[in-house]
Order: structure tokens, then sequence, then C-alpha cells
């Protein structure tokens, strides 16, 4: 994306990410990068990530959370990301997992 503000990424995490702590740690990392949105489990095993906020700091997170290895104590195992951009909506405050 190129432009000023905001912006919102989706990021699809496959591997094994259920179960074993990686939404709560995705919430601390995203918390310290200042961002808001969620973490939250698909049906099908997949971790979807909504992130809004400094284009820098989402490609911070998505680094982290793709990062192999982990050098920052990341749960499970990570095989892929998918990550989409887009404008941000409106009305999101904090960072949540659901």
């Amino acid at each position: 994306m190129d432009h000023n503000g905001p912006v919102r990424a989706v990021v699809w995490v496959h591997g094994r990410v259920q179960g074993v702590g990686f939404r709560w740690w995705t919430r601390a990392r995203a918390l310290e990068l200042g961002l808001v949105g969620h973490a939250r489990n698909a049906g099908d095993g997949r971790v979807e990530v909504v992130a809004q906020g400094d284009e820098e700091r989402i490609r911070e997170l998505v680094a982290l959370i793709e990062e192999r290895p982990s050098q920052h104590l990341r749960p499970g195992d990570v095989q892929q990301c998918v990550t989409t951009w887009g404008a941000p909506r409106d009305g999101l405050v904090g960072f949540v997992e659901k």
C-alpha cells in the first residue's frame, strides 16, 4: 500500500496455531506495536489476524508472526501467512482475542 495514515491488514496464519497460545502472543505483540484489531480461530485450523494502524508497524507484526525460527518465543508452528491489505474500518478499539 502506498498512502499516509492507517491501513488494515487481514493475515491468515496457517500451521499449528490453535490451542498453543498463539492468539494471546499475537495480541501482546500487536499492543506493543500500537495496533488495533483481533486474532481469532477459524474453523479450519487457521488463525485470522486483523490489524489496523501504521503500515510499517503492521509489517513488523507480520514479520514477527512469520519469523522462522521465532526469536520472540512465538508459540506454535507457523507454516504460511497470507496477507491482504485494505482501508481501515471505523470503530476498532484495542486488540482482542476472539
